[in-house]
């Protein structure tokens, strides 16, 4: 069985790798874009923007959530989902950093 070896890397990297999986898809990025202009929605509101089906919409929705790059709040039975500013603010800081690294090569 192997062992993800996580641990051994900086805590920033970590982080970074972790929010940079949550938009590794376009759609993600379209959802991300779509909740910027859109303080708060529901599921059904991001379906009639993208071309994607109800399910696969769901299942981008789980890995931005999972990846904490949004949140949702239960509004009766629908789930209500906006930015987190806060780790959509740490994303940002992270890429900035790696990004500056990269510039000093």
């Amino acid at each position: 069985m192997a062992f993800a070896k996580t641990q051994q890397f900086d805590q920033p990297d970590i982080e970074l790798a972790r929010l940079a999986k949550a938009v590794c898809h376009p759609a993600r990025i379209a959802i991300l874009r779509y909740l910027v202009s859109h303080k708060g929605c529901i599921c059904n509101d991001i379906v009639a923007e993208l071309p994607l089906s109800q399910s696969t919409i769901s299942q981008h929705l789980k890995a931005l959530r999972d990846g904490g790059l949004i949140k949702g709040s239960i509004d009766g039975p629908r789930i209500c989902y906006c930015l987190d500013e806060k780790n959509v603010s740490k994303c940002l800081q992270l890429l900035q950093g790696l990004i500056n690294n990269l510039g000093h090569l």
